[in-house]
């Protein structure tokens, strides 16, 4: 037998079989991908918040393993879900990763499984989605299975905070369903809260994401304005966080990156329409948001215009940095693909730099040696650690720095243009 099964070996599966296995729990990994459970098997991590050494001595001393084979579910006690949940072209809901795992879950489901959907989504999708799926097996709801919704808080390269002592919410279908979901987390993690419905849950991981979408979008507004009127966003954003109460700094950038900020406000505003509710404020926000890349190259243009005296068409860009935030190779919805895009589009002849992505595939591009003076622009789209951007300022010719990640330096240095 196993104590729990978790169906999805990302980045949120990965670190949540390290937590319970760290507990002393047996733990078993189910993927479709094939090469990666055999790399797993191998105790090679290919998640940066588990390191190889540490999934390794867990595969060998703890039993973690994982498989491609459903079947072995039949013998797990908990199963978790924990896998993509992108929006359509249409940038509508996109649920068939979950659902069709939740069928294959529910041909192996037996009396006594407790499942619990850990993947991010509107109100209402454990109990119109995942239930009726599960119940299809004929068992029911309660009496032979016990079904929960408890969202995932991974913030991929933090330290401080991880899937061990971030409070874990859990809304179970019935109450005998959020105590045993309580119960199997309380075994793993610092802190449990509950909460009375699978759609509280629900509401409560949108919450938190809308909620820096936001925020985000409110400074990057602020930004353009400020370009305008010849102030330093920055100089404002850090002068109003002395602020001892009442006040939360947010830093503008070129746009969202990350499964969570840019996708999940767009789950409420859809579900929403069926209510006859309308949620401007949020698509405001996305709006604003999603604007950022031609902001951004708009900016780059400029510089490029009025430091060299050269248009867009024919000039060489480096784009410094690619991951969605710094310290990772983690591309999900980078703004920085659609700022490449965007600048290949009007003819400028873009490379990359990147110590955390080597490749990006999608684009055919690898990345280049940080030699500024090779280069017509430099734009700070990820400011990673590591990099000397003073250095940067005095080798680059033009820079353009949306993380504010030249400092002083780029303060007096008439080659700077910040966002």
């Amino acid at each position: 037998m196993t104590d729990v099964a978790i169906v999805g070996a990302g980045y949120v599966g990965v670190p949540l079989a390290q937590v319970f296995a760290e507990a002393g729990r047996s733990v078993l990994l189910v993927d479709r991908d094939a090469e990666r459970v055999a790399q797993l098997n191998r105790g090679e991590s290919y998640i940066e918040d588990v390191p190889s050494h540490v999934l390794k001595r867990l595969v060998d001393e703890s039993g973690l393993r994982a498989t491609t084979d459903y079947d072995e579910l039949r013998d797990a006690d908990a199963i978790l879900i924990a896998l993509p949940t992108p929006l359509s072209k249409q940038r509508e809901p996109d649920l068939s990763i979950v659902n069709a795992a939740t069928e294959e879950i529910a041909k192996r489901l037996r009396k006594g499984h407790l499942v619990v959907l850990e993947s991010t989504t509107y109100p209402g999708t454990t109990r119109e989605e995942v239930l009726p799926r599960l119940e299809a097996s004929g068992l029911s709801l309660g009496e032979d299975f016990h079904l929960a919704f408890s969202p995932e808080r991974v913030d991929p390269g933090r330290t401080d905070w991880t899937t061990k002592n971030v409070p874990k919410v859990v809304g179970g279908m019935t109450e005998a369903c959020t105590e045993q979901a309580a119960a199997l987390y309380a075994a793993a993690v610092d802190t449990v809260h509950t909460v009375t419905s699978p759609e509280a849950a629900e509401l409560t991981k949108l919450l938190e994401n809308i909620f820096r979408s936001v925020n985000i979008a409110l400074v990057n507004e602020l930004a353009q304005l400020c370009e305008r009127m010849k102030i330093d966003v920055w100089e404002v954003v850090e002068a109003a966080a002395t602020k001892p109460f009442g006040f939360m700094s947010f830093k503008p950038g070129p746009g969202l990156g990350g499964h969570c900020i840019p996708i999940d406000p767009y789950y409420l505003t859809w579900k929403a329409r069926e209510y006859d509710f309308y949620t401007e404020f949020i698509e405001l926000a996305g709006k604003v948001n999603e604007n950022m890349p031609w902001y951004c190259r708009s900016l780059i243009s400029q510089a490029l215009n009025h430091g060299k005296q050269l248009s867009l068409k024919g000039s060489k860009v480096l784009v410094l940095g690619v991951a969605y935030k710094p310290g990772i190779g983690d591309m999900r919805e980078s703004p920085a693909l659609k700022l490449i895009e965007l600048l290949e589009t009007a003819g400028a002849v873009v490379s990359y730099h990147d110590p955390h992505v080597p490749e990006l595939e999608e684009l055919g591009l690898t990345s280049t040696p940080l030699e500024p003076a090779e280069y017509d622009c430099v734009a700070i789209v990820t400011a990673h650690d590591g990099i000397d951007y003073e250095a940067l300022v005095d080798d680059g010719p033009v820079i353009v720095d949306f993380r504010n990640a030249t400092g002083t330096k780029g303060k007096t240095s008439e080659k700077v243009w910040k966002l």
